[in-house]
């Protein structure tokens, strides 16, 4: 069975390929090669790939789709970083981009990564002798990134920052689309580029949305138990700035209750794809401890 290490590895490979245009103005190349190949898990990307593999599909078709993924994943904690959203100056061990290159650049740098994800899908789909389920693909990832998803959960996540207002169901419409749907939509691109419908779809759809609740609630209790050096970035900054988190809802220990529930969720959706599906049950268990 391959690990997440074995499809991250592939990944970063492709990134670097990916990243080789010369056309890009050298500053803005440099602003944007920085926070995208500065390492990190490969996660969303290589679960992607994983479940094409699972299906059966041609990896190296899904290959410029698990890059956009990485792309859209770092425009975001670009964006995330800026001291109009979180005000973060350190991103895996290193600082953060606008601390680098300034807050016009760093901005830049995102909407440049955000232009060239859609690129490299269009160029995937423009070369393919069946373009629908490429264009099946990309409208899947653009909902999870977009105005309907991950943009909307940032939005109602600053809007409850200093708990101005907010419970239980703005976190989990924070974590739902913030955090879950940046794992739900590109696995069901992996379906579609696979031309998988019915019962696969729903399984995955059901998993992603468990994983993603559950990381970002153990995300929550690692700003508060995470150890900043293993971690990479700062801790303590939810309670600081008044976040709403699943802290801050329900408690430590509730919010432990919780990431468990997800957890075995998840373990329930993947069951009917068998021993097909071992990586993302193993994947979902290895995340729950992940860099304390």
């Amino acid at each position: 069975m391959k690990t997440l290490s074995d499809y991250a590895g592939f990944v970063e490979a492709s990134l670097e390929m990916a990243m080789t245009d010369n056309d890009i103005p050298e500053l803005l190349s440099r602003a944007m090669r920085y926070s995208l190949l500065s390492g990190g898990k490969r996660l969303r990307s290589s679960m992607l790939l994983a479940a094409v593999e699972m299906m059966d599909g041609d990896v190296r078709e899904a290959v410029p789709y698990a890059c956009a993924v990485e792309m859209i994943h770092a425009y975001s904690l670009i964006h995330d970083d800026l001291p109009g959203m979180d005000d973060d100056v350190l991103r895996r061990g290193k600082p953060t981009n606008h601390v680098v290159f300034g807050v016009g650049q760093a901005i830049l740098a995102g909407d440049g990564l955000l232009s060239e994800a859609f690129e490299h899908m269009l160029a995937a789909a423009l070369k393919s002798d069946s373009p629908s389920k490429h264009i099946r693909a990309m409208a899947e990832i653009a909902r999870g990134a977009g105005a309907r998803g991950m943009v909307a959960g940032q939005c109602v996540d600053l809007s409850c920052e200093d708990k101005r207002y907010g419970g239980r169901d703005e976190l989990e419409y924070i974590q739902e689309n913030k955090t879950a749907c940046m794992f739900i939509y590109p696995l069901r691109a992996a379906c579609r580029l696979c031309g998988r419908e019915g019962w696969e779809l729903e399984a995955l759809t059901d998993y992603a949305r468990a994983f993603g609740h559950m990381f970002q609630t153990a995300d929550d209790l690692l700003d508060v138990e995470g150890d900043p050096a293993l971690l990479g970035k700062s801790v303590g900054k939810d309670e600081a700035s008044g976040k709403l988190t699943a802290v801050s809802v329900y408690g430590v220990e509730l919010a432990r209750d919780y990431v468990g529930q997800y957890l075995d969720a998840g373990l329930e959706a993947i069951k009917p794809f068998g021993e097909r599906g071992r990586f993302f049950s193993v994947l979902i268990k290895d995340m729950v401890g992940r860099d304390k």
